[in-house]
């Protein structure tokens, strides 16, 4: 049992991010669902308090596209809690037509990318205080047909959701492996997960009707909420993977990224570029 860790899980009110709360509540963690809407976060927390009363829930609240909201929300947990075992950067977004949102950046990669990585950086004071502390960062094999389109980041002469969806997640990779390779405490564990096709409702919001369609139609084959949790649950909870970090996994097991993902230029580009882009000037601790 995990008694007295603390986890916390972006986008924990439904789909992938709510099986993992409760999946990590039911093995004893002290869950933080970090969710856009207090009403949907407190009726997802009573759900999982249906299933499995002992669960120990805290709700914290943000628009994760703002980054003036991720600071904010970020210096309440860090006022409440002294430390954190596990940060799950689970929450995604996907949008048919293009926005900016108040950053002046293109939704999916503010909300898929740049948020983990501007989380990830203030939370690291607390994450640093845990024995074991871990970061798993929700990616998607879509990585595969993505590309960093570093000359227009937001994708603003030519947008397409799938290209706009598949950057974000190859981002997220790149965002795993930079990490790894630039942290300066050993102790800090980092992975990038491909929770496979998962019947989720992120095809069909923000959506055009066509799109809404196919999306139904793909996740026919797509397989539960919770099976797509499980590999989270694993690398948060399991005592074998102590000491691994900065590796992308499927099904609970290793396996190779994208030739692109494996770039060490193309990671440290977009490094520098979100760094620019969030305003960080050191991102590790000193």
């Amino acid at each position: 049992m995990m008694k007295g860790k603390i986890c916390l899980v972006t986008g924990a009110n439904s789909g992938i991010g709510y099986e993992t709360a409760k999946e990590l509540c039911i093995k004893g963690f002290h869950v933080i669902m970090l969710c856009r809407s207090a009403e949907k976060a407190e009726k997802a927390k009573n759900e999982i308090i249906k299933t499995y009363p002992e669960a120990k829930i805290d709700q914290a609240i943000a628009d994760l596209s703002s980054q003036k909201q991720v600071r904010k929300v970020a210096k309440e947990i860090i006022s409440k809690y002294p430390k954190i075992d596990v940060l799950i950067n689970n929450a995604g977004a996907w949008f048919s037509e293009f926005g900016l949102t108040e950053d002046g950046i293109e939704r999916q990669f503010a909300i898929n990318h740049l948020s983990p990585f501007l989380l990830t950086h203030l939370l690291l004071p607390v994450l640093q205080q845990a024995e074991d502390p871990r970061i798993i960062n929700i990616s998607s094999d879509s990585h595969f047909h993505g590309k960093i389109h570093f000359d227009d980041v937001n994708l603003s002469k030519k947008y397409h959701g799938l290209r706009a969806y598949a950057q974000s997640k190859l981002a997220n990779v790149l965002f795993t492996y930079e990490f790894e390779k630039r942290k300066t405490d050993n102790k800090l564990s980092i992975h990038a997960v491909q929770p496979g096709l998962v019947k989720t409702d992120i095809g069909l919001k923000h959506t055009f009707s066509f799109h809404g369609l196919m999306w139904k139609i793909r996740r026919l084959v797509g397989k539960s909420p919770e099976k797509g949790a499980a590999t989270s649950v694993y690398l948060a909870s399991a005592e074998e993977v102590k000491g691994i970090s900065g590796k992308y996994w499927d099904n609970c097991k290793i396996k190779s990224a994208s030739s692109l993902a494996d770039s060490p230029v193309g990671a440290a580009r977009l490094w520098d570029l979100s760094m620019d882009m969030c305003g960080i000037k050191t991102y590790f601790p000193q």
